[in-house]
Formats: C-alpha cells, sequence, structure tokens
C-alpha cells in the first residue's frame, strides 16, 4: 500500500520561493518512499535577525520526528534542516527493524538452550 505523504511547505517573512518550494516537495518525497511508514512533512523556513531558520516535522505511523537549521539563505537551511531529519528517520527506522530482529534472535537461543 503506497500512500503519497501530504507535504506542507511555510514561508515566514520571507516571499515564497516556487523553485525552492519544488525541490523541497520533491526531496520530501523521496524521503516519504524511502520511510513509508511517514505520511506528513512540514517545512517551515523563516526570516530572524539576518539568518534564516528552516524547521522540519514529519509525522506518521509511530513517527514524530524535528529538525532545525541556521543558515545565510532559505535552501541551504532547508536543505540542512531536511539532511538532519533523514538520518533522524534513518536511525529511527533501523532502531525498530533491528532491535525487533534482536530480540527475536536472543528469544531463539534461551528456546535452544
Amino acid at each position: 500500500m503506497t500512500q503519497d505523504a501530504k507535504v506542507v511547505i511555510h514561508f515566514k517573512d520571507l516571499n515564497q520561493n516556487d523553485l525552492l518550494n519544488e525541490t523541497l516537495e520533491k526531496r520530501c518525497h523521496h524521503l516519504a518512499a524511502e520511510f513509508p511508514e511517514t505520511t506528513r512533512y512540514e517545512v517551515t523556513i523563516s526570516l530572524d535577525k539576518n539568518e534564516v531558520h528552516a524547521n522540519t516535522y514529519v509525522t506518521g505511523k509511530n513517527t514524530s520526528l524535528a529538525s532545525h537549521a541556521v543558515a545565510d539563505n532559505e535552501r541551504q537551511a532547508s536543505e540542512v534542516a531536511l539532511d538532519k531529519l533523514a538520518r533522524e528517520l534513518r536511525k529511527e527506522h533501523d532502531k525498530r527493524i533491528f532491535s525487533a530482529r534482536r530480540e527475536a534472535r536472543r528469544t531463539r537461543a534461551k528456546r535452544s538452550s
């Protein structure tokens, strides 16, 4: 069952950039394809004291993660925030899969003893 994740992008105190908007949507859909348990991606890009802040949030089945980055421009801040989010998703995904496998191995080893 493949379902497209919803992607929401907000620009706060900045003009909306269509090229950046498309790039972020593609990147979020790529992450959604890699992590099918995710259902919603939200990216907020804001300007604060001549620094660009990017906040990213992802939710889904048993998933709720966030990341934040600060940079000189919108593209760099959003890319760094999405990179951090991807690392967190990978970490949680691997933990969920491999911890179940480790537990299964332990119980098999106990039964065979």
